[in-house]
């Protein structure tokens, strides 16, 4: 872990929330600068302090950063990003704010995500536009859960797994939400339960896909010369990488072409985002991998290299991803039960479990936590180290 003893390295110094909602009341600028405000609150700056901004928005569904630095009413911007993407943003965009900072080109950043998921656009019924639109559509393969379903199927089918070690992620996930006064699904469930829960698509019952909410997040990200100043813990941004894999981006349903739909972006970026923090998978304490879907849990703990392949589903069922556990995983209950915030959420959550003030939830003595964006072909990851 050389690159957190420099002083200029990135290290998040702090998260803001608004509450996660199935209607609210506010307009999409006005979540993004409560979180915002949140963020640098709980930091210890002042707004004038912030001097970059960067977000991320799928088909027009967020405000941008120009709306919110004149909503703080930040004097200048240095540095700001409009990202056009969805879930496979978030690790990417705090990795590029500690860069930013580690080269000077801005001293605390923010990063957002704010939207109205449940009551606005809903990304499981948005159209989603590119060159196999006019082929996909005829036949009814147009919505999300449909591509991921693809992957899901064909990747319990090769690693000989299936219901049960679903039903296992949603099960630990709803355990870890009863703990989380954000979460939207408390309630917990036995499999039974889970069995007789209604397809969506196959594989997918309703308790496997993610819960859209209204709501925003985010994170401010400085140097750890300057967090250490400040009112928590920093975690240091110690490696972060993103990944687009061969014959990608074409076109939403565009992973006809994709080679291997048993692995996806994490099994190619695991080595060198490991490489870059200087730590081994034995040294990380928690994990919060990104869950539009259940199936992504497992392929990501597999990706990652964590468990070996078709393991990931024993691994669960065996207590190993609780509290308690060998790795604690998803210990928000993730976006299958805090909400849906395109994995903005869980970066937070990384952070605030290596900060230790995770409340009923936190890890022991958890120094080392991995966070991963993304379900399918392009996806990013980050490690965050605590201070010593």
């Amino acid at each position: 872990m050389t690159r957190a003893s420099g002083e200029r390295v990135g290290a998040v110094a702090g998260v803001g929330f608004t509450a996660f909602e199935r209607q609210s009341s506010q307009s999409i600028l006005s979540l993004a600068l409560e979180a915002c405000e949140a963020a640098i609150d709980d930091a210890g700056l002042a707004r004038t302090d912030v001097d970059g901004i960067v977000s991320y928005s799928l088909l027009n569904d967020s405000v941008p950063v120009q709306a919110v630095a004149t909503g703080l009413g930040v004097p200048m911007l240095t540095y700001g990003v409009d990202l056009s993407l969805g879930g496979q943003a978030p690790c990417f965009l705090v990795g590029e704010a500690a860069r930013a900072v580690e080269a000077g080109a801005a001293s605390a950043v923010l990063v957002f995500r704010a939207l109205k998921g449940r009551s606005g656009g809903r990304v499981g019924r948005m159209p989603f536009p590119g060159l196999g639109t006019p082929y996909r559509y005829p036949i009814g393969y147009s919505a999300y859960p449909m591509y991921v379903g693809m992957w899901g199927n064909r990747f319990l089918h090769e690693t000989g797994q299936g219901a049960e070690d679903m039903a296992a992620v949603v099960i630990e996930q709803r355990n870890y939400a009863r703990l989380n006064d954000r979460a939207v699904r408390r309630q917990p469930m036995t499999v039974d339960e889970y069995m007789e829960s209604a397809f969506v698509v196959e594989p997918y019952r309703r308790p496997d896909c993610t819960i859209e909410v209204d709501g925003a997040c985010a994170v401010l990200v400085t140097t750890l010369g300057r967090a250490r100043d400040l009112r928590h813990r920093p975690a240091v941004v110690a490696g972060s990488r993103y990944l687009l894999g061969r014959r990608s981006g074409l076109d939403m349903g565009d992973h006809l072409l994709w080679d291997d739909y048993t692995r996806n972006y994490t099994s190619h970026l695991a080595d060198g985002l490991f490489g870059d923090a200087g730590v081994t998978r034995r040294d990380v304490d928690v994990a919060e991998i990104y869950d539009c879907f259940s199936t992504t849990v497992l392929m990501g703990l597999e990706g990652l290299g964590f468990v070996g392949r078709g393991e990931s589903g024993q691994f669960i069922r065996s207590g190993e991803t609780r509290l308690d556990g060998s790795l604690p995983t998803n210990t928000h209950g993730g976006l299958l039960a805090e909400g849906y915030l395109h994995g903005m959420n869980s970066v937070a959550e990384a952070v605030m479990q290596v900060q230790g003030r995770a409340g009923e939830r936190q890890v022991a003595g958890a120094d080392v936590a991995v966070a991963t964006s993304g379900a399918l072909m392009d996806g990013s990851a980050l490690v965050l180290v605590g201070d010593r």
